[in-house]
């Protein structure tokens, strides 16, 4: 099956040089390097712990002292909040980023309804750095929102002259979630998902100091991920040459199953791979020009460190953990 996936990618990537007008030397294909190791698990040392609980979207930085941090939604919880779904950011830390099994370091973040956010409704953290700031944007179930730090542990949020932490918004119902940052022709280009009429949609804002964003504008929708609420989850852009932009669009977690003793389990996940000159473009049903391959992952966060990419992402089968292993870029 792996061989048969990675086939794939190698036809998609000639079919899109073509379309893209260039060649498929051009276009690599990102594989996944080698064996992945798990850095996070699924704690049960905090007060709000359940059977059900699973650790999501997630983001995995390193800190002003050289420690790695990861930070994750942890959904169905006994917190109370949104939906049932109970939601808060919990952290680990690791020494290195090849170590296995970072330790727990407990709840990191809680939403704050008293500066406008949904009770039970963080989701998806996700850090930049710029000079000796990190910056950590994240969704409260409605909003976009924003968080500094000095030494990328502990988070103050921004808050802005209406006296909330949402920056902007695709509306009420919609969902606006798991944001990411890309700079880009003197910008920050924020990639995220929603879902307007239960459809999911990838949008993209720009902004050149967080505060004053663009308009939004749909970057990708449709095609063989589908409409479902579900199927433009976490998107995640990587730039490698000067207008070569690769969007990573997860559209399954992996289907439930139950095995011989009747247990609960995830099947493999999904993420499409798109490829662009156009950083604001991956295609609106339009997969024969842009789509590129699929990878059995879901919610990943490409890291670049000392020269080598590695990939993050949720664990499969069941979502109780979150593993990395190596990235490897090839030609189309």
């Amino acid at each position: 099956m792996r061989t048969r996936l990675l086939l794939g990618c190698y036809v998609l990537a000639s079919t899109l040089a073509v379309h893209a007008g260039g060649t498929s030397e051009h276009v690599l294909v990102p594989q996944i390097g080698g064996p992945w190791w798990q850095v996070a698990g699924n704690p049960m040392d905090h007060k709000h712990a359940t059977e059900r609980q699973e650790p999501v979207d997630f983001a995995v930085w390193q800190a002003a002292d050289g420690t790695w941090q990861l930070w994750s939604c942890l959904r169905n919880t006994t917190a109370g909040g949104k939906g049932g779904m109970s939601r808060f950011f919990y952290r680990w830390q690791g020494q290195r980023l090849t170590d296995t099994n970072w330790q727990p370091m407990g709840i990191a973040m809680d939403a704050d309804p008293s500066l406008g956010e949904t009770p039970g409704g963080l989701q998806a953290p996700h850090v930049i750095r710029i000079g000796d700031i990190y910056h950590m944007f994240y969704g409260d179930w409605v909003n976009i929102c924003h968080a500094t730090s000095r030494d990328g542990k502990n988070f103050t949020r921004v808050i802005g002259p209406d006296g909330k932490t949402g920056m902007f918004t695709e509306g009420p119902g919609v969902n606006t979630r798991d944001v990411m940052l890309l700079p880009h022709a003197g910008k920050w280009y924020a990639y995220y998902t929603g879902h307007p009429n239960r459809q999911g949609v990838d949008y993209v804002r720009t902004t050149e100091d967080f505060k004053a964003w663009s308009e939004s504008k749909v970057v990708a929708f449709g095609g063989q991920a589908g409409t479902a609420f579900y199927s433009a989850e976490c998107p995640h852009v990587v730039k490698l040459g000067a207008n070569d932009f690769y969007l990573f669009r997860t559209q399954s977690y992996g289907p439930y199953k139950r095995d011989n003793g009747g247990i609960r389990k995830r099947g493999l996940p999904k993420t499409s791979v798109y490829y662009s000159n156009d950083p604001t473009m991956f295609g609106i049903n339009q997969d024969a020009k842009y789509l590129l391959c699929e990878l059995p992952v879901a919610a990943p966060e490409i890291i670049l460190y000392k020269g080598r990419y590695y990939i993050a992402a949720l664990n499969t089968g069941a979502l109780d953990g979150i593993r990395i292993a190596r990235l490897k870029w090839v030609k189309g």
